[in-house]
């Protein structure tokens, strides 16, 4: 993947009742997150090559959000009967994402093994994955619109490593 994968993923989430917005993103080859609360104060700031490493993994694991993407993506058959993977290049890594999808053809979840650190953990490839529990369709493309994600992605430590909960309320394609 290259500088046309550059991704910028904005967001105001809530802690404590309070907003807490920044960004994740890959771009140009370099990683960074970054945070503030209230839009003001300095939560976290933070790059290296741990970070694009992760932020790598990241962006392969929400290609499911993309399906436009698709197309750059190599695919083969996954372990079992109802998923595949994708194999791409992001930042020099090979990065892989298994997609299961229902009976339906509605996508149900993404695993990745990604990089990072979390809970503290050295950084190393640790379960990541994203669940989706509604689509919509945009433009005729269909979306998955509302998910959930995080660490320990199908262990026993997958309720507590969730993190992030998402919603699509609109998208436009160019």
């Amino acid at each position: 993947m290259g500088a046309e994968w550059d991704r910028l993923a904005e967001a105001t989430v809530r802690m404590m009742g309070l907003p807490l917005s920044g960004f994740d993103r890959l771009s140009s080859g370099t990683g960074q997150m970054s945070w503030r609360l209230l839009g003001l104060v300095r939560v976290m700031t933070v790059d290296g090559p741990d970070i694009t490493r992760s932020a790598a993994g990241r962006l392969v694991a929400e290609i499911a959000l993309v399906p436009t993407a698709f197309r750059a993506v190599t695919w083969t058959a996954g372990e079992h009967r109802d998923s595949a993977i994708a194999t791409c290049q992001a930042d020099g890594e090979t990065e892989h994402a298994e997609l299961r999808v229902g009976p339906d053809g509605r996508l149900l979840e993404v695993t990745v093994n990604r990089w990072g650190n979390p809970d503290g953990e050295p950084y190393g490839r640790y379960p990541f994955g994203m669940t989706t529990e509604a689509e919509a369709t945009f433009a005729g493309v269909t979306l998955p619109v509302v998910f959930r994600a995080g660490w320990w992605w199908g262990t026993d430590r997958q309720e507590s490593g969730e993190f992030f909960r998402g919603r699509i309320t609109g998208a436009a394609f160019r």
